[in-house]
């Protein structure tokens, strides 16, 4: 899993189905959202963002570097080669690191990382590095040192006084004690020990509730990619109108969208490269699920011609198309700390800009996929399915 691992006319609030909020309280969300709003904006040269709910804000890179793949199932990770990678990324500019409380060794490599940060780069330096972490408990109730104590464990292994960002993950919506989880996380955040509250894999209706009780997040962490355009038809409306915004993963499949993969056939035993990582196989089938290899043939070429008229490649156009979209603040890259690297790709993303042929080939090919909101589901709900 990968958490384990949200234009110009504003959407009705009542349409997100919750019955929960009073008049007032949704004239409050209203007026956050313009203050949210106003106060996300790019830096740089697109390179970083700010995510803001009222007075919690982070700047981010917008290609994160994803450590799933430190979880085992894409090889053996040498402690000290990953943190020297981790190093190199960082250096590129590519230093914002997003983890979790059961990605393996994630959270302790980041510990040993940002202390060779502080002690072998300048402060300006350490100023830029981020690491998001998540926290996916089980469906226990969510007293007050429960939440502090499992918090706790994570600032320790990161080896911070402040986690950058805490994304939060709930298995069971039936289980509201997701709002008490918040509610701590929040008194938390007030005490310094966590410096932004967000989520992970929520659907848009929870979502709406969670603003509702007032509960200052200011992301949600969400699969999205071209062949998962889920987030842009419910829940980019309602972050259109809060401020919310959207951190993406699976955003280039595992890998499956790249020209690995161009001119394969999968459906002959081993006629193509091998689905052999957790990721590579989870994203297959959500290719089954959309329209099949075929059809996924079809938009690899799409974005194949898209690159070569740029000087780009596959994974590039991929990531870019989505960061375009609404209310998407930065998308994840998964990085094979010490076995492999796609830095300057990485990097890549920030020069490229798609034009209006681009965008409309590529949606040529997808509108022909099904339309995976039918067939799954809202954002996080394929985590949630009996």
């Amino acid at each position: 899993m990968a958490t384990l691992h949200l234009h110009s006319v504003l959407p009705n609030p009542t349409s997100f189905k919750s019955t929960k909020a009073t008049t007032s309280t949704r004239r409050r969300l209203l007026a956050n959202s313009v203050r949210c709003a106003e106060a996300t904006q790019v830096t740089g040269e697109t390179q970083r963002v700010t995510v803001r709910n009222g007075n919690d804000s982070l700047d981010i890179c917008r290609v994160l570097n994803g450590m799933w793949q430190t979880s085992g199932g894409w090889g053996r990770i040498d402690r000290d080669d990953a943190v020297e990678a981790m190093l190199r990324y960082a250096d590129a500019g590519l230093s914002t690191f997003d983890m979790a409380d059961h990605y393996g060794p994630a959270e302790d490599l980041y510990g040993i990382f940002i202390n060779r940060v502080r002690q072998e780069r300048p402060p300006e330096f350490l100023e830029k590095v981020r690491g998001l972490t998540k926290w996916v408990p089980p469906p226990v109730k969510m007293t007050s040192s429960y939440v502090r104590d499992s918090i706790n464990v994570s600032r320790k292994r990161m080896d911070v006084a402040s986690l950058d960002m805490l994304q939060f993950h709930w298995w069971d919506y039936a289980n509201t004690g997701y709002l008490d989880a918040l509610k701590h996380l929040t008194d938390l955040k007030e005490e310094g020990k966590i410096k932004t509250v967000a989520l992970t894999n929520f659907d848009t209706e929870r979502l709406q509730i969670i603003l509702e009780n007032e509960i200052p997040v200011v992301s949600n962490q969400v699969q999205h990619s071209i062949v998962d355009m889920r987030p842009q038809q419910k829940m980019a409306e309602l972050c259109h109108l809060t401020g919310v915004k959207l951190i993406t993963y699976g955003t280039v499949m595992g890998g499956l969208l790249s020209e690995k993969f161009l001119d394969t056939n999968l459906n002959i035993p081993f006629a193509g490269p091998p689905l052999n990582t957790p990721s590579l196989q989870k994203y297959k089938r959500m290719v089954d699920a959309w329209g099949g290899w075929s059809l996924f043939q079809a938009l690899l070429q799409t974005l194949k011609g898209i690159a070569s008229k740029h000087g780009a490649t596959i994974p590039n156009v991929a990531v870019k198309y989505i960061l375009d979209q609404q209310a998407v603040a930065g998308s994840m890259i998964g990085v094979r700390l010490g076995l492999s690297e796609h830095i300057q790709d990485s990097n890549a993303v920030f020069s490229l800009a798609l034009d209006e042929d681009d965008i409309s080939s590529i949606q040529e090919v997808t509108k022909k996929g099904k339309n995976l909101l039918k067939v799954i589901g809202d954002c996080g709900d394929e985590y949630r399915r009996a």
